[in-house]
């Protein structure tokens, strides 16, 4: 499973992380608790991929799951073994993100896309936005509300992109489109949307509970 997957021409890669308790949300462990914190990453990971799913039923892009913490085999127990997992590797996210783009073009993909699992209105219908964004300009992004973004698809690798970015600060997507103004690329940014990474994020959460069960 950790060879070259069969890479559609339009390809997904999501980061997440295995949910070990005490290792994950960490910013949320004191309003949930170490259990229930690792619980809403297991959730959102689950819901994050069943709307790829869903994606999928319209469009045929293939997708791969970058992964952190657990193993090989504790992902495809959780997950099953019908995806592709690799792990995210090392270096800050930068470099891990860079690593996911380079692969997936090498492997034939022509318009890739890295989403995580922290923003829930990332649904079916913003993946294919993205992705029709993709056909006409060389960057799309999705603003995150704390000044992050949730969203990042390129037609080509640009390593400028993830270099000197304050990862985990609200200057990521100002940086990023700095850099994206100084090489000149086309630039589609999508609608602001929020993460879930601190207590006040929570009710987002419960709003999607509410509207799957």
């Amino acid at each position: 499973m950790l060879n070259s997957p069969e890479t559609a021409k339009e390809h997904l890669i999501i980061f997440t992380r295995y949910p070990e308790p005490g290792k994950t949300k960490t910013r949320l462990i004191p309003a949930l608790g170490t259990e229930s914190a690792a619980n809403l990453q297991r959730q959102m990971t689950e819901y994050t991929l069943s709307q790829v799913k869903q994606l999928q039923k319209i469009a045929p892009i293939s997708f791969e799951v970058r992964f952190a913490g657990g193993s090989l085999q504790l992902m495809q127990d959780w997950l099953g073994d019908e995806i592709i997992y690799k792990p995210q590797g090392d270096g800050d996210l930068g470099s891990r993100m860079t690593q996911s783009f380079f692969n997936a073009f090498q492997w034939g993909a022509q318009k890739v896309i890295t989403i995580g699992t922290d923003c829930p209105d990332v649904n079916a219908q913003t993946l294919a936005e993205a992705f029709e964004q993709l056909q006409q300009y060389e960057l799309v992004l999705g603003p995150a509300a704390d000044g992050g973004y949730y969203l990042i698809g390129l037609q080509r690798l640009v390593p400028e992109l993830f270099i000197n970015i304050d990862w985990g600060t609200s200057q990521v997507f100002e940086q990023t489109m700095n850099i994206a103004q100084k090489l000149n690329l086309s630039l589609a940014d999508l609608p602001e949307l929020a993460d879930i990474d601190r207590p006040e994020d929570l009710p987002i959460w419960e709003k999607i509970l509410g509207l799957m069960y």
